[in-house]
């Protein structure tokens, strides 16, 4: 299967991207689409400060009047805009969106990966930032130090404006600059909020405490667009792990060249300990691979000619060579990288839920501060001037910021720490829906089972016959047939000893019944049941065992000679290694297990009785799985399904959430699943309604720290003392504690709980 078609629909649509600071609850909700391809020929510019919702919505707004300009695609995870636009016209836009407050600056061609030279400059302005905001603070400490201690002096007073001055331009011209569009806009943002608050505090007379909200402001604002960044990042940064160049096999030899120059085709060499830089099929060598970034395997897996190869997988033990069979942006790591970023844009429910509560919030506050500053000092003893105060603090309060935040940087990191585990989820409401699963029907084949066929056991019915013989025999028959069971004999058979095949005479398929053929001068035939019953070959005895072997699900294939029947080989698909563990851990999450499957009732329930699974329906049709799915729903609740056959398809598009099996899945059944289990690992599926349930969790403590700090200090702010800069640095405390609570999901165990080995993933 070519695994570059694995991830063409692994995407959602996009709706606006998380906050990084602090947004709009209205621009989220009211801005225009966001294209989520970038147009071919786009110029692709970053913007440093652009990474909210309310800050897109000021863009769009401001490049409306711009006629002529073909699309805009915003990227809030990696800062970037794409304009879609003639030269002339780029260059208006980018005018306009610089008279807005932002700073666009062109990247690299559009397609390219995002270079080391670009992080080593985001973290140079990160620094210089810092340092530019450590010295608005020394700052404002200086005024607050000359407005306690200095005379009450005009020279002093002015001295300290000055200071404070100087403090509140090197710490928020940028907020002042935004602030300021948005209120020509009429948008209560953060920026509208704090530029309104500190000029007021400054022309009240506070202006030591307007230069320590700024400064405090811009400080906390830096730190928290940082730890956001980690994140957002967080996938990204395996994009380090793929190499930069590769030893490629040319006329004159090995070659060492850049991964962007290498062709599909190419022949790729790769020593023991280095990473590989690029996907590919091994033509030569074998070694042991250790595929964790690509499918969270802890256990290195096995490589030989045929098989699939990974960039960023770390080759363990031997020199391999590879043919490539993707560029280096189209990898199965980068299109895993897409595939989440894409998963970023879906808003899970209790980030919608928040979003229109932080749009009633805010502007119910604003209110609540016009009615101080106009109600208080005719109803009590404050004065005009407390009271003014007093409303610039609830300004202060009137952002969202904590709240708004908590929810993105939380999915995301939840996004982040699956596919670091093999686990795609297609976005955040799978993410936090997967915790409400009552029950998950499971599909057999290729899911609960290896979905090969091996030799499990062989028995001589004859007891005069010659063991060594009957072994050589059947193994002569079975290799020369493509049957899978026929293959699955051959193969059972030379592993368990060193007989080797003979060459047979008048080798011919029996259709529906098996093979036959002549081996040194004696007719033998290899079949089912029907075929031995038709040559009157049968005895009560032999009838009895196949009821035996046929009761546990196996296919048993005979061996006969014309004097009568030799041996009996039963086939089956054996039980993967992880099914047993999975299904007790989900049993222990409370969620009942259910076996669908288009095998006979019998087989089923041999396979569930290994298993450990109670309910098995077999001899089920497409649509018979659909009907069962809908019954699991009416019956237990919110339903699950994994499959990775097309057969599974319309059952996973009518479960809740749907699995697929990544690596030995088919496209149609990836596309109709919402998560995609990268190593066929059933436990994974348990992973990920723990990491729900811990995703959920974390959500909901976050909003109840925002809430609950905004309202302790709602009400000091009233009735209390509360100053502007005790308001700030609660506002900007509590997000600082949601972001950092929410990247502690990037360090869950919640992915950790059932063993990390599992099968290779071949294909995605």
């Amino acid at each position: 299967m070519n695994q570059n078609t694995k991830l063409d629909e692994i995407s959602a649509t996009s709706e606006s991207r998380g906050c990084a600071k602090h947004c709009s609850p209205a621009a989220v909700q009211t801005h225009a689409p966001v294209i989520d391809d970038t147009p071919t020929g786009a110029t692709v510019f970053r913007i440093s400060s652009m990474d909210c919702a309310s800050e897109e919505s000021e863009i769009r707004r401001a490049l409306e009047p711009i006629t002529g300009i073909r699309g805009l695609s915003f990227q809030l995870d990696a800062r970037t805009l794409a304009i879609d636009a003639p030269a002339d016209l780029v260059l208006q836009a980018l005018e306009v969106i610089r008279r807005a407050g932002f700073d666009p600056q062109p990247i690299q061609p559009l397609g390219d990966e995002p270079s080391h030279s670009e992080n080593d400059g985001h973290e140079h302005n990160f620094s210089s930032g810092i340092g530019r905001m450590v010295g608005a603070l020394v700052l404002a400490v200086l005024a607050e130090s000359v407005s306690y201690f200095a005379p009450d002096a005009l020279p002093w007073k002015v001295l300290g404006m000055a200071v404070a001055a100087i403090a509140i331009g090197l710490a928020g011209l940028d907020t002042y600059k935004k602030g300021w569009f948005a209120l020509r806009n009429g948008k209560l943002n953060i920026n509208a909020l704090m530029t309104v608050a500190v000029t007021g505090a400054f022309l009240l007379g506070q202006w030591p405490e307007a230069a320590m909200v700024m400064a405090l402001y811009a400080i906390a604002e830096l730190i928290e667009a940082k730890a956001v960044d980690r994140a957002r990042n967080a996938i990204k940064g395996l994009l380090a792990l793929a190499p930069d160049t590769a030893e490629v096999q040319q006329q004159a030899g090995w070659q060492t060249m850049p991964v962007k120059s290498v062709e599909l085709g190419a022949i790729v060499r790769i020593k023991p300990g280095e990473r590989v830089p690029l996907d590919g099929v091994v033509t030569a060598g074998n070694s042991t691979i250790n595929q964790a970034p690509v499918t969270g395997e802890s256990i290195p897996v096995d490589k030989a000619v045929g098989d699939a190869v990974f960039a960023g997988t770390i080759n363990e033990t031997g020199a391999l060579e590879f043919k490539v069979t993707a560029a280096a942006n189209n990898s199965t790591l980068a299109r895993i990288i897409h595939a989440v970023e894409q998963a970023q844009g879906t808003r899970a429910p209790t980030q919608r839920f928040v979003d229109r509560f932080a749009g009633v919030y805010t502007p119910v506050v604003f209110a609540l501060a016009l009615a101080v500053v106009v109600l208080m000092p005719l109803l009590t003893s404050v004065t005009w001037m407390e009271a003014a105060y007093k409303a610039l603090v609830l300004l202060v309060i009137a952002c969202p910021c904590a709240l708004v935040i908590s929810t993105p940087v939380t999915v995301v990191s939840g996004l982040a720490a699956a596919a670091k585990k093999g686990i795609l989820i297609k976005g955040g409401v799978h993410l936090e829906t997967a915790r409400k699963l009552k029950a998950i029907a499971l599909d057999k084949t290729g899911t609960i089972t290896e979905g090969k066929p091996k030799l499990v056991e062989w028995l001589l019915v004859d007891p005069s016959a010659n063991k060594i013989e009957v072994e050589r025999i059947a193994l002569s028959l079975a290799a020369n047939s493509d049957h899978p069971v026929s293959k699955a004999i051959a193969a059972g058979l030379v592993a368990q000893n060193t007989e080797q095949a003979v060459s047979v005479e008048g080798f011919a398929a029996l259709v529906g019944r098996g093979v036959q053929g002549a081996i040194q001068g004696q007719d033998y035939v290899m079949g089912n049941h029907r075929l031995i019953e038709e040559r009157g070959q049968c005895s009560p005895n032999l009838e009895a065992v196949l009821k035996t072997h046929e009761e546990a699900g196996r296919t048993v294939t005979l061996l006969a000679s014309t004097a009568g029947v030799l041996a009996l080989f039963a086939v089956a698909d054996t039980i993967k290694d992880s099914s047993k563990g999975a299904i007790t851990e989900l049993k222990d999450l409370g969620v009942t297990p259910v076996m669908l499957t288009g095998d006979n009732v019998a087989t089923a329930k041999a396979l569930a009785l290994q298993a450990g699974i109670d309910d098995a329906r077999g001899n089920l049709l497409p649509e018979d799985k659909l009907t069962a799915i809908k019954d699991m729903q009416q019956r237990y609740g919110a339903t699950g399904m994994s499959g990775d056959g097309i057969n599974d398809a319309p059952a996973l598009a009518q479960a809740d959430i749907g699995f697929a099996m990544g690596g030995m899945g088919t496209d149609i059944a990836m596309e109709a699943a919402d998560v995609v289990i990268m190593n066929d690992d059933l436990r994974r599926i348990a992973s990920t309604i723990r990491l729900s349930r811990d995703t959920h969790a974390v959500l909901w403590q976050n909003i109840a720290l925002a809430l609950g700090i905004k309202a302790v200090f709602l009400v000091l702010a009233i009735f209390g003392t509360a100053t502007m800069w005790m308001a700030v640095f609660a506002d900007m405390g509590a997000s600082l504690l949601v972001v950092f609570n929410g990247l502690r999901l990037l360090r869950t165990n919640s992915l950790l709980s059932g063993a990390e080995s599992g099968p290779s993933a071949k294909t995605l």
